[in-house]
């Protein structure tokens, strides 16, 4: 585990609640597959969050903040690709069960802009924008399931055509499945974009309410 997502899950574990609203009736329960690939849309320190929920949940994944497409090509390890300054990886996926170069089955954006967070990956918004499309048109034609998380709350929301909402229209409408806290969806801008895209929804109370989501998805 990450040191920051070590300090940050006891933080997170102790303010746990168990409540949660889905969109999605108990027969709906969207399906995914192993193994899962993490980042970040826009840079946000949000993924962090996501990536507690996949090791409190009890999956392994592999985690790089600016991954293209070929990373995603090479699979399970990344292509042996190492930290560096402006470019983050960690593999934490089950080696044993899933050996390196195994395609991923799903990966997960967690949405939200930093502009720090993309300055210090070298990133502008725009070109943020473009590797997102890359990845995910690479996804799409490579039946790779996109599940897209908003977690940050109104902080990493704003006015249209603000960088926070850049990052949404760049990922929500294309993902297979939305999940999102009621603070992220409180104008129902997620709710629209799932209801025009067909898109299967869950809205939860807290963050780390996606750990019983997460364990539905992929068990």
């Amino acid at each position: 585990m990450m040191k920051t997502a070590r300090y940050l899950a006891v933080g997170l574990t102790i303010v746990f609640c168990a409540s949660m609203a889905m969109s999605a009736g108990p027969d709906d329960v969207v399906k995914a597959k192993l193994p899962i690939l993490t980042t970040s849309a826009g840079q946000s320190n949000d993924v962090t969050t996501v990536n507690i929920v996949l090791e409190e949940a009890g999956f392994g994944f592999d985690y790089c903040d600016v991954p293209d497409i070929d990373m995603m090509k090479a699979g399970v390890g990344l292509g042996g690709k190492e930290s560096g300054p402006g470019f983050h990886v960690e593999v934490y996926s089950d080696l044993d069960k899933f050996p390196k170069g195994t395609p991923y089955g799903t990966v997960i954006f967690a949405i939200g802009a930093s502009l720090k967070g993309m300055g210090a990956s070298g990133l502008t918004i725009e070109t943020e924008e473009a590797r997102l499309k890359r990845i995910i048109e690479y996804a799409k034609q490579n039946n790779i399931f996109i599940i897209a998380v908003h977690v940050g709350g109104t902080a990493l929301r704003g006015a249209p055509g603000s960088d926070n909402e850049r990052m949404i229209d760049a990922v929500a409408p294309f993902a297979d499945y939305l999940i999102v806290t009621k603070e992220s969806n409180t104008d129902a801008r997620f709710t629209r974009i799932a209801e025009s895209k067909k898109i299967p929804l869950t809205e939860v109370d807290y963050a780390l309410d996606l750990v019983a989501i997460m364990k539905q998805v992929f068990e």
